[in-house]
């Protein structure tokens, strides 16, 4: 019987600083705290990081990974409102995923440079990726808005969907951790933003649209 090879420190900091960061806060959490859980020395946890912002910086990078590997267009056709369905409900999982990044945002960005540029970056991607997805809708004649519509559309959603959870916590602080109650949360994230592009929808997307809009409707209100 083969037996999996224990996973590296390095690894295991990451994967412990990213849940504890996510459950009490990135600001609340020092390298000492993260030793202590480790059951490591300080010193061996500075071996493999200089200070905590290595650490913050080391996270981001996977989440930059996870999203170029996941939030791309669909291959040899144009995005239909499906897709534009799914990619957020990804958005959304990633975000719960890492969501200590999202609820901290300020006060991460006002003192780490290096995370103020790369967020840019996703941002400027989200967007990127909204824009050409309400694009591919209208070349299909399935969507009814201007060039200007559409840049204000495609900043809105991703403005949405970025402070959602920031919402959600503010609505409901007690209970921000409850699986079932966050799962909830992200599906009604997801609706909200697809919501916004409502208006311009024609035809059979829009048919799509309501069949999706009410399947989700149902589903978070059985009654």
């Amino acid at each position: 019987m083969q037996h999996k090879a224990p996973r590296r420190t390095r690894e295991r900091i990451l994967e412990l600083s990213l849940r504890l960061f996510n459950e009490f806060g990135e600001p609340n959490i020092t390298t000492t705290v993260i030793a202590e859980e480790m059951n490591i020395s300080p010193g061996n946890l500075y071996y493999h990081f200089r200070n905590k912002d290595d650490i913050v910086n080391s996270i981001f990078t996977q989440f930059e990974t996870e999203i170029n590997k996941k939030l791309s267009f669909p291959e040899g056709r144009k995005a239909n409102i499906q897709d534009i369905w799914t990619y957020l409900h990804l958005t959304f999982e990633l975000v719960w995923r890492y969501r200590f990044f999202y609820r901290d945002l300020n006060d991460l960005l006002s003192r780490n440079r290096k995370l103020e540029l790369n967020f840019k970056q996703i941002l400027t991607h989200k967007i990127k990726v909204a824009t050409e997805l309400c694009n591919g809708l209208r070349a299909d004649g399935e969507f009814e808005a201007t060039d200007m519509d559409i840049n204000a559309l495609a900043t809105n959603m991703v403005v949405v969907a970025t402070y959602w959870l920031s919402y959600e916590y503010v609505r409901n602080p007690r209970k921000y951790t409850e699986l079932q109650t966050m799962s909830d949360s992200l599906a009604r994230g997801c609706y909200q933003v697809i919501v916004l592009i409502s208006p311009y929808l024609r035809g059979e997307t829009k048919n799509v649209f309501e069949k999706l809009s009410q399947d989700y409707l149902r589903k978070m209100n059985p009654a």
